[in-house]
């Protein structure tokens, strides 16, 4: 009884939000069918709860209940740099009933050899970017990113990222080849981890995003030493640009929603609609911001066509070709 009564709440809701807005793709079907929603959506997320990804998904799923009308499920799938979740959502029944947080990484496993391809995959909508940093522990003797570059061209230092293969692995290694510092991966499922193990001294430090990195660096937790963008960052205006230090290296864990290719057009329509009120919201924008990642959205086309580029941008920086 409480489940439906919750149900019929938010589609009452649902009603009234979409007859505000006016761009709603949802309703009666063209063939005059049942209308889409009529039960839950499960959105998959592809690493551990606690990092940016799992924020930006649980506070995108909040706005997006009252819009849809149906209880958004949020589900953990970490591992293999993300593909396992991706792979679970490309096999999924494209019916609109399964949807996923898609990371960067979408566009680079496959030059990595990861069975992860953007053409299996209904772009809805670019929803938040996370710029990278670089963290040591407080008790760290590297005090800048200089310090821990020179410290690194004469003895190996152990780099945390949120997997193999992953955007923050691609970060640590670009920061190797841009400086030739001698820095190793260890990957962790999700960035979450990574960050609480640099926080205990386990790694010398961790490349995660703005999002975490910036609420260890609040606790106190951690040092941050460098961020991976073209400005500062907003939580963290006191730490310098990796450009500022003279290493002029940008790298960002974007982030959406997808769906398994083929959607039917109408529910196309109405998941792109919901994802876009979702993501401008002042809900969603005002989280994403305190958080400690920036609020970024692409309709489904323009989402579509930066995946492509970016798919072919990191062929090239990866070796791959495209």
């Amino acid at each position: 009884m409480i489940r439906s009564t919750r149900r019929a709440v938010l589609a009452t809701a649902a009603m009234a939000a979409l007859a505000l807005s006016g761009c709603a793709g949802g309703g009666e079907s063209s063939g005059g069918g049942a209308a889409y929603p009529e039960d839950d959506i499960t959105l998959i997320v592809q690493a551990a709860a606690g990092g940016g990804s799992d924020l930006s998904a649980r506070a995108l799923a909040a706005e997006l209940e009252p819009i849809l009308g149906v209880s958004i499920v949020v589900e953990n799938r970490p591992g293999a740099a993300g593909s396992t979740a991706m792979q679970h959502v490309a096999d999924a029944d494209p019916d609109g009933y399964t949807i996923g947080f898609v990371p960067v990484e979408v566009a680079m496993l496959k030059h990595l050899n990861y069975d992860v391809d953007p053409a299996d995959y209904d772009f809805l909508g670019q929803i938040m970017l996370g710029p990278g940093v670089l963290s040591v522990p407080v008790d760290s003797p590297y005090q800048t990113l200089e310090d821990f570059v020179t410290a690194a061209k004469s003895q190996p230092l152990a780099v945390g990222t949120s997997g193999a293969g992953s955007i923050w692995e691609a970060a640590a290694m670009g920061l190797a080849a841009e400086t030739g510092a001698q820095l190793t991966p260890v990957p962790f499922d999700g960035e979450a981890p990574a960050i609480a193990a640099v926080a205990g001294g386990q790694i010398d430090a961790a490349v995660g995003g703005g999002a975490a990195s910036s609420a260890a660096y609040a606790e106190k937790q951690v040092r941050p030493l460098a961020v991976f963008h073209s400005e500062r960052h907003p939580l963290m205006p006191d730490i310098p640009t990796a450009a500022e230090a003279g290493h002029a290296l940008e790298f960002g864990g974007w982030g959406g929603i997808y769906a398994p290719k083929g959607l039917p057009p109408e529910v196309r329509s109405t998941l792109e609609s919901a994802v876009q009120q979702a993501a401008n919201s002042p809900g969603f924008t005002e989280t994403i911001s305190k958080s400690g990642s920036l609020p970024v959205y692409r309709t489904g086309e323009e989402f579509t066509a930066f995946v492509n580029g970016e798919y072919e941008r990191f062929g090239t920086l990866l070796g791959q070709g495209g």
